[in-house]
């Protein structure tokens, strides 16, 4: 679905990633995990073709560089959900939604639109809110709002899309983050592929099937997160101790900070 070769950034001659190679497969979710400022938003941004062309890298969307896609097609194809939205649109909930839609309407939202936008707003938890104005809702439902608008725009009949999300789980309560991963996870599972940005471990471990793990720009692990997510590995890029063990519930890594 996706593969880069050799990416690297630098910022007024900082390096914020350096060498990095990603692979990733369809029906995939790829979660990046790591400490504050090991580069893993900007490793996103990257990806999805966000921070302009780099000539030392390789960065391929199947099988084509983003050059070589038509600017109108590829909105169909892939998706990128931000870290940071603006917190003031004069728009109700259904309006800001709807603009996951614009590419596939020129002036007026056709049937499937007003159904794509319906059913994102279910999967979300915000279809109540629908009439509401954007700029009075809370940092949560703000957030789910916005979810709602890119799984919006990758409604439609294309096999094997890509979404790309920074940090989805901002100002969710439980609740809400399981059921967001759930909604991304049964993406995937439908051949789709996803590339998170997490900062909670344990919920990287339950739901990733790869995990990428980076610090000071470079990866540290990439692999199925029992391979990642061990207590010497956890505890020396943390810098803090913690236990890891099997979760009761799915046997997947659990990780204990401070013990």
């Amino acid at each position: 679905m996706l593969k880069a070769n050799k990416i690297s950034y630098a910022h007024r001659k900082f390096s914020i990633l350096e060498d990095i190679d990603v692979s990733v497969n369809h029906g995939e979710l790829l979660v990046i995990v790591g400490p504050n400022g090991a580069g893993k938003s900007t490793l996103l941004s990257l990806l999805a073709n966000e921070m302009g062309k780099n000539e030392s890298s390789s960065i391929l969307f199947k099988r084509k560089s983003f050059e070589e896609w038509d600017d109108k097609e590829l909105p169909r194809h892939k998706a990128k959900f931000s870290q940071s939205n603006s917190h003031d649109i004069p728009l109700s909930i259904k309006d800001v939604v709807m603009m996951g839609r614009y590419p596939y309407f020129n002036t007026t939202p056709q049937k499937q639109d007003n159904d794509a936008v319906t059913k994102a707003m279910q999967e979300t938890d915000v279809e109540a809110l629908a009439t509401r104005d954007y700029n009075l809702l809370s940092g949560g439902e703000k957030q789910r709002v916005h979810l709602a608008r890119v799984l919006a725009q990758l409604d439609n009949d294309v096999a094997n899309k890509l979404i790309f999300l920074d940090e989805p789980l901002n100002n969710l309560d439980v609740l809400h983050q399981h059921r967001i991963l759930h909604t991304i996870k049964n993406f995937t599972e439908r051949g789709n592929t996803a590339i998170m940005v997490l900062h909670d471990l344990n919920l990287a471990a339950q739901f990733a099937d790869t995990v990428m793990l980076l610090k000071r720009g470079k990866i540290v692990s990439h692999d199925v997160p029992d391979k990642v997510f061990t207590r010497e590995i956890i505890s020396s890029v943390y810098n803090f101790p913690c236990t890891v063990c099997p979760n009761p519930v799915n046997k997947n890594p659990l990780i204990i900070f401070g013990t």
